[in-house]
């Protein structure tokens, strides 16, 4: 109940300076992440483990982060994530082939997660050779373990998801400075 005598007690030109600083650390943050991508050259620099099909190399929840250079051609052994037209989740998989047709952008990928007793091409459907390089979105370079958990939780629990993100704003708008 403080919190919104406070919020009354505040003009309404406070609360859109607030509201503006809100929708300023917001716009930084997308700025922020659009540059890593265009670093990395990847849509996605930094993705989480969601399954357990990578242990022991990767473990649920691990933070991944990734690189996508278009004139580095994919070795087998290489760790990939990549999205599939008809998946809308991205699967982090190891390279167990890599046939070349003509260019870089032409490589072909058959992969298989290290925990998984067959390789992807089930997955891939049936009017898929192997993985398309376009389907790749990037080459893993490094991880944090256990760091996205907060991401698995906070999808898991959608209302804890909200009630964080209403609590946040909330705050944004009654803090004075």
């Amino acid at each position: 109940m403080d919190s919104l005598k406070q919020l009354r007690k505040m003009g309404v030109r406070q609360i859109l300076l607030q509201a503006l600083t809100f929708g300023s650390v917001l716009a930084s943050g997308l700025m922020m992440w659009k540059a890593l991508g265009l670093v990395c050259n990847t849509e996605s620099p930094i993705v989480v483990v969601l399954s357990g099909s990578m242990e022991p190399a990767f473990k649920r929840g691990d933070l991944l982060f990734l690189t996508n250079f278009p004139n580095e051609k994919f070795e087998v052994g290489d760790i990939t994530v990549y999205k599939l037209p008809h998946q809308g989740i991205p699967i982090v998989h190891r390279v167990i082939e890599a046939h070349d047709d003509s260019t870089v952008l032409d490589q072909f990928l058959l992969t298989k997660g290290d925990n998984n007793p067959e390789d992807d091409k089930s997955l891939y459907g049936s009017r898929m050779k192997g993985l398309k390089r376009s389907n790749v979105i990037g080459r893993v370079k490094g991880f944090l373990p256990y760091v996205g958990y907060v991401t698995i939780v906070l999808n898991d629990f959608p209302q804890l998801k909200y009630a964080l993100l209403g609590g946040l704003g909330l705050l944004a708008l009654i803090q004075k400075e």
